[in-house]
């Protein structure tokens, strides 16, 4: 069993002998130069429908964000910036993706089990389950689920989950040309995620910072975490995600204590009046 730990609500317990090491994707942005080629591959592979062919006007991206027919992103972030005092232009590239969350509030409210944690600690949604609620979409911190306009099921990235059972890596880590989205058990890729930041920094990208690697954050660390060389903001992922259900219990305490508080106000207010 891998040594990383970010154990969640069924993996690896659930899955006895059969849990295997939990992998995701390390996706490095500073390698990124925007060919979508992983785009293009999971669509491929997974047999995505087109998502749109739409002049969107945000520099080179025309996919706009992620979506139940776009399962991988390409962002371009432009930005102006001084080189040797004279004003420039930089992209900032980032592939997005489902982040197959080690806390899962997609998976936490789905009525009918539909989605999923295999053995690999990724999250999947089985679309022949699927009944088209919605209580999902709301439920992810980052906007990555969504529905089908033709039959309103939820449709994301599986990690290629049958790519992994045959032992082959996801068609889009296999399509990148410069190895930016990288596939593997999570504890070699965070520490290979550590050392790369470290190396940036002392090259003086001093805002290269990993993203979702551990598990202090409001989901328990990710399955598809990212180095970033500017705010999360910037590439327009939240700053601080947080499991959307993490409160629930909370809060159903505090509303059955109010109910109870309720009932026990009637039925004293109706004592006293029979006395009087």
């Amino acid at each position: 069993m891998s040594t990383y730990e970010l154990p969640t609500t069924a993996w690896p317990s659930t899955y006895g002998d059969e849990a295997r090491d939990r992998v995701g994707f390390f996706t490095d942005t500073s390698l990124c130069i925007g060919c979508k080629a992983c785009e293009v591959a999971c669509k491929e592979w997974n047999q995505v429908p087109e998502d749109g062919l739409e002049f969107l006007g945000l520099s080179m991206d025309n996919t706009g964000g992620l979506g139940a027919d776009t399962w991988r992103h390409v962002a371009f972030v432009e930005q102006r910036v001084e080189v040797e005092d004279v004003e420039g232009l930089r992209w900032l590239m980032s592939s997005d993706v489902c982040k197959h969350c080690t806390h899962a509030a997609c998976l936490e409210v789905c009525p009918t089990g539909a989605l999923f944690r295999t053995e690999f600690g990724t999250v999947v949604v089985q679309e022949d389950i699927c009944n088209g609620c919605g209580y999902c979409v709301p439920a992810c911190p980052f906007g990555v689920l969504d529905q089908r306009e033709d039959d309103g099921r939820v449709w994301k990235c599986t990690l290629c989950y049958d790519r992994l059972g045959d032992g082959q890596e996801p068609a889009c880590a296999k399509a990148c040309p410069t190895n930016s989205i990288q596939f593997g058990p999570l504890d070699k890729l965070r520490a290979h995620a550590e050392r790369r930041v470290e190396e940036l920094q002392g090259r003086g990208e001093e805002h290269a910072q990993l993203y979702l690697e551990g598990p202090d954050d409001g989901i328990g660390g990710a399955g598809a975490f990212f180095l970033l060389l500017d705010d999360p903001e910037v590439y327009g992922l939240p700053p601080d995600p947080v499991d959307t259900t993490r409160d629930l219990g909370e809060a159903w305490r505090a509303a059955a204590g109010a109910a109870v508080a309720v009932v026990a106000g009637v039925a004293g207010a109706l004592l006293w009046g029979r006395r009087g």
